[in-house]
């Protein structure tokens, strides 16, 4: 798939986006700002990175800078006898749109944090979703002066939250991790890099110098998942990455992305995607025509 760098229009006197959305959405695409999206009407194919799933109404996603995306309608919103029946609301900003130090100071540690992690594309939900729709709906209608508090409040509940979900693999954007264990992010970092080698938890203990045990522990604390699982996930995320790209066959892509069999590769695929390499390139492929925009 082509990605495109799409920008919305953002008023000169204003410091960040708040978009009404009712045309038909933006294909595969990214840009350097956070997003916030608020489906308000709408059901179809979301792909964030390499995560497809369905999408509905009341759906509410925080996407990182440059994390690629895109929602697709079903042919009912698509092409309704009315025009496209899709709606959104759409928030953008860059992080340092409040100034470079904002997000730095130490009362933001929390909210740095999230937005750290929605590199990989958060999905909310549970209450803290209804909190941030009740905030978010109307918001289009408001002045700049109630559209910056508004924003604050939003920052408030998503950094006290941990009811949402991550969406894409690690592997498919170069991860970003928070300031602190100096040897885990060491690890980190020499996952990143060396991928596509053979990185045995021994690189590892060599690395941080570490105790099986702590260096287990710490990771798994940090990344919510064991070293092998981080580095498997690091990998799938990268062959998605490939497999929209459609440079490389999928043999090619499994030796790239460091699998040492083909057989390998497609289980260990499937565990974490729920389908085949090949089912996944054939869906992130697959797109309905698009709707035509009445004048």
């Amino acid at each position: 798939m082509k990605l495109e760098n799409t920008k919305l229009l953002q008023d000169p006197d204003k410091s960040f986006i708040v978009h009404y959305e009712n045309k038909s959405f933006a294909r595969w695409h990214h840009h350097p700002e956070y997003e916030l999206v608020l489906i308000l009407n709408g059901r179809g194919k979301r792909m964030i990175g390499d995560h497809i799933d369905r999408f509905d109404k009341n759906d509410l996603v925080l996407l990182g800078s440059f994390l690629p995306h895109e929602y697709l309608c079903d042919s009912e919103y698509l092409h309704h006898p009315d025009g496209f029946q899709g709606k959104a609301i759409v928030y953008q900003f860059l992080k340092d749109f409040l100034g470079p130090q904002f997000f730095e100071i130490p009362e933001n540690r929390n909210l740095t944090r999230v937005l750290d992690e929605s590199y990989r594309g958060l999905q909310f939900y549970g209450k803290t979703r209804d909190k941030l729709i009740s905030l978010i709906k109307d918001s289009y209608q408001m002045d700049g002066t109630e559209r910056l508090y508004s924003l604050f409040s939003i920052f408030k509940i998503i950094c006290q939250t941990r009811e949402y979900k991550l969406l894409s693999s690690p592997g498919f954007m170069k991860p970003l991790h928070n300031k602190g264990d100096e040897p885990i992010q060491k690890a980190f970092e020499y996952i990143v890099q060396h991928f596509q080698e053979d990185v045995t938890l021994k690189d590892m203990l060599a690395l941080t110098n570490m105790s099986n045990s702590a260096f287990c522990i710490a990771f798994k604390k940090t990344c919510r998942m064991t070293f092998k699982e981080y580095l498997v996930n690091v990998r799938v995320g990268y062959a998605c990455k490939l497999l929209t790209d459609e440079t490389m066959n999928i043999s090619q892509i499994a030796y790239n992305c460091g699998f040492e069999n083909l057989s390998n590769f497609n289980r260990q695929f499937k565990k974490i995607r729920n389908i085949t390499p090949s089912q996944f390139q054939q869906l992130a492929n697959s797109s309905p025509p698009a709707a035509e925009e009445s004048n």
